[in-house]
């Protein structure tokens, strides 16, 4: 659907124009392509089916500069590192190897856009196609840097990547953050990926994250977003998986004024298998959008999808997901899966679950539910001597445990558990 022209998207492309020539690896031609995509198609309105329920464009009608520079030391990190991990830091947007722990691992190789070799430049954009998504032509257009991570064939990482991404300023900022991660064949590794803001300015983040899973490879991924009510952000995930491969993701929202995760996974070769799973916990007027497509290409193939959020006050949860089951696709066993509890009656949540199927001889169904706490499991625990606070805090946290006991390693699942100890 083509957006009614805004002068947003004008007032973007004439803020990109004035930075893209500072965009080296990047092709002239994805470039082109991806300002032809802004001016086009415009930026998403609340008449766009797909964002019925956050209005980018008013977002972005506000003065936000795009800002790169580097405003935190390496003693601020340490309250955010997360034991028995490598801890790689970004900075709106800016890899900082200054701030990150020193590579020690063999067989993983780090190295920010700018010092990547031809072979690895020829991947950016391969994956996420600026003509399919104004976001991935927005990051593309105006991201001036990035960080490419690849782990070699055959190597089996035995310490997680814990990736942090700080974004922050003192004034309104727009940071565009970007990085391109590859699992050679046979490889595995697992990466804990976390979005953070500081400072005292409202901050939209548009992060995009291309990952490309080799024959046999594995990747146990978690994307952890924390960002508060100053914090807005667009964030999309594109997967292509090959034959054999595994691709295991927990999205964990657990504030932010707005939040759009988009993830979109290719399961490309045959005998690929994808599980995503998804926490969300919105509060106040806070807005978590969660979008998934699971792209089944080839026969054999399997996906699970679970997703469960916690909404209360006044503010808005988001799920709408589609399996897609192209032609070829045979053999395909997909699920899917959407839980919700409100917790005021002021509180709402929008369920969309969508089978397309275009094969014979496959297996798929989803299904969603939403509705309060359970009242004979809330009685049952006042009967007991539980208080009705204590008991709601209960049910709350044996609700989101069945998403966080999928997340490894322990620190980051014990990390995330203290939150909802505290907060729900």
């Amino acid at each position: 659907m083509k957006l009614e022209k805004s002068q947003t998207a004008q007032h973007i492309i004439e803020k990109i124009s004035s930075t893209a020539s500072k965009v080296g690896f990047i092709s002239d031609t994805v470039l082109s392509n991806a300002l032809l995509q802004i001016e086009n198609v415009g930026i998403p309105n609340n008449k766009h089916e797909d964002y019925k329920y956050c209005n980018i464009d008013s977002i972005l009608k506000k003065e936000f500069k795009n800002i790169e520079q580097n405003f935190i030391n390496v003693t601020a990190i340490n309250e955010y590192k997360i034991k028995d991990t490598i801890t790689l830091v970004v900075v709106n947007g800016n890899y900082s190897e200054a701030l990150s722990d020193k590579i020690i691992l063999k067989g993983l190789q780090v190295h920010s856009f700018a010092n990547i070799d031809s072979s690895a430049n020829k991947l950016i954009s391969t994956i996420a196609d600026v003509q399919k998504d104004v976001f991935i032509a927005m990051n593309t257009a105006f991201c001036s840097n990035g960080f490419y991570l690849k782990i070699q064939k055959g190597e089996k990482l035995k310490m997680p990547i814990h990736i942090i991404y700080i974004s922050g300023s003192e004034t309104e900022a727009l940071v565009n953050s970007r990085n391109f991660i590859e699992l050679e064949e046979q490889s595995e590794a697992t990466i804990i990926e976390e979005q953070i803001l500081i400072g005292q300015g409202k901050v939209f983040t548009n992060f995009l994250s291309e990952k490309f899973i080799a024959k046999n490879a594995k990747l146990n991924s978690t994307l952890f977003q924390n960002e508060g009510n100053l914090g807005y952000s667009v964030n999309t995930n594109q997967i292509k998986q090959e034959q054999d491969s595994q691709y295991h993701n927990h999205t964990i929202t657990l504030s932010g004024q707005l939040v759009r995760n988009n993830h979109n996974v290719l399961l490309a070769g045959q005998n690929s298998e994808a599980n995503l799973n998804g926490l969300f916990y919105s509060k106040e007027n806070q807005i978590i959008d969660n979008h998934t497509l699971m792209d089944h290409q080839a026969p054999h193939c399997e996906s699970n999808e679970l997703y469960k959020g916690i909404i209360k006050d006044k503010s808005t949860g988001v799920f709408n997901g589609k399996i897609f089951v192209r032609k070829d696709a045979k053999k395909t066993n997909a699920y899917q899966s959407s839980k919700n509890i409100l917790l005021s009656d002021d509180a709402s949540v929008y369920a969309k679950p969508q089978l397309e199927i275009y094969a014979n001889d496959v297996k798929c169904s989803h299904g969603t539910s939403t509705g309060k706490i359970d009242e004979k499991a809330f009685f049952y625990l006042n009967t007991r001597g539980i208080g009705k606070e204590s008991a709601k805090k209960l049910l709350l946290q044996s609700f989101a445990q069945e998403i966080i006991n999928k997340i490894e390693p322990e620190s980051l699942k014990e990390k995330i558990t203290l939150f909802f100890e505290k907060d729900l």
